[in-house]
């Protein structure tokens, strides 16, 4: 049997050397598309999210600090603030606790902590209180619901308990 340039790699028309192997088959290219493996960057989980402040945090110096990260809350970080005095004393103080454990950068500041939290502007504050409820509440606060009278679609709006409140 003679083989083609193409299926051979030789010169066309000249025959094979004797005993050489057939090429291995080329597999055929499912038509629904090559299978995605779990380790793919579309089911990658996404636990940090920016986000810029209304006004800004002002520190000591006068430098305003107003872009920042936020990290998906973790169990222990809504369970270790109720261990806190300040917020056995007053739960309103419990928001507070729990955004300085999971702000992980706010501008240039090296660190922050709830003591930079609680010097923040009223709006700041309720900016990252529903900025947490967002981004963990699966990238929202809406859920999609039906009129039991009518049966039209429509969204609505879930948020407004405190944080670290189901």
């Amino acid at each position: 049997m003679r083989r083609t340039a193409a299926r051979a790699g030789g010169a066309a028309g000249l025959p094979e050397a004797p005993g050489a192997a057939e090429p291995a088959p080329q597999p055929v290219p499912d038509p629904a598309g090559p299978a995605q493996a779990p380790h793919l960057p579309q089911d990658h989980l996404r636990t940090e999210f920016p986000f810029q402040l209304p006004r800004g945090y002002v520190d000591d110096s006068g430098t305003v600090h107003r872009d920042g990260v936020m990290r998906l809350s973790t169990a222990r970080d809504e369970l270790v603030p109720l261990r806190d005095v300040r917020v056995q004393e007053n739960p309103a103080y419990l928001s507070v606790v729990l955004l300085g454990r999971v702000i992980t950068r706010l501008g240039t500041l090296a660190m922050v902590h709830d003591g930079i939290v609680e010097n923040m502007f009223a709006s700041d504050l309720a900016f990252l209180q529903d900025f947490y409820r967002q981004i963990n509440a699966e990238g929202h606060t809406r859920a999609a619901v039906r009129c039991p009278h009518c049966t039209e679609h429509f969204e609505v709006e879930l948020g407004g308990s405190r944080l670290g409140e189901s």
